[in-house]
């Protein structure tokens, strides 16, 4: 989702909680990484890989010029022969010390909610001084682990996916101060026009 559906988003959701929800919750996921110079863990469920999100936070990290937003994604299951950047197993998450934020995302749903094997992890982590955040599940195990915590229900109207969206693009926005932070989303959105309306490259 680029910064033109995004900013259509927020318009569709103005007046209701999610706009300043998803902000409240970038700014926390901002404030506890970028201090420490990175160390962000990101790991969903046995049924649930947040690769979308994992993407767009490496973006907003290049975007924004804040590189302690890119993140790491932890898996449930790595094969042998996958690429380093997708070969972190769950034992990072034991790894994980004072400093570190662990990011759980997880759709609110009975077939993806979290396990107990990832929730005793999630445990141990944040009782090693990890920060843990949490995305998406209501789970009552996850919520009281969590520093903080936005549940995501099941709607017609908004998905998971869509948050995800605005938290990663509220994520770089909030890496820069407020005036700034227009005048760089319309920098985004002059470029992105420049990209839609430039004429094919030459073919030789």
């Amino acid at each position: 989702m680029d910064a033109v559906r995004v900013a259509l988003l927020r318009e569709v959701l103005a007046g209701t909680e999610w706009v300043g929800a998803t902000r409240r919750f970038a700014g926390t996921l901002r404030s506890s990484v970028v201090p420490h110079g990175g160390g962000l863990l990101l790991v969903g469920t046995e049924e649930y890989e947040p690769w979308h999100l994992a993407a767009h936070l490496v973006d907003e990290a290049a975007w924004s010029g804040t590189p302690e937003l890119t993140p790491t994604l932890v898996r449930h299951r790595v094969r042998e022969g996958d690429p380093a950047h997708l070969s972190t197993g769950l034992g990072r998450i034991e790894a994980a010390r004072r400093g570190e934020t662990l990011l759980v995302v997880a759709p609110d749903t009975p077939a993806a909610a979290p396990g107990a094997d990832l929730l005793d992890r999630v445990h141990d982590a944040r009782a090693a001084g990890a920060t843990v955040l949490a995305l998406g599940s209501a789970d009552s195990d996850l919520r009281a682990m969590a520093h903080e915590a936005l549940p995501v229900p099941e709607s017609p109207d908004l998905d998971l996916d869509m948050v995800q969206h605005l938290v990663s693009a509220a994520t770089g926005e909030n890496s820069l101060p407020a005036a700034r932070g227009r005048k760089r989303l319309r920098d985004r959105l002059s470029r992105l026009a420049d990209q839609l309306t430039a004429p094919p490259p030459a073919r030789w």
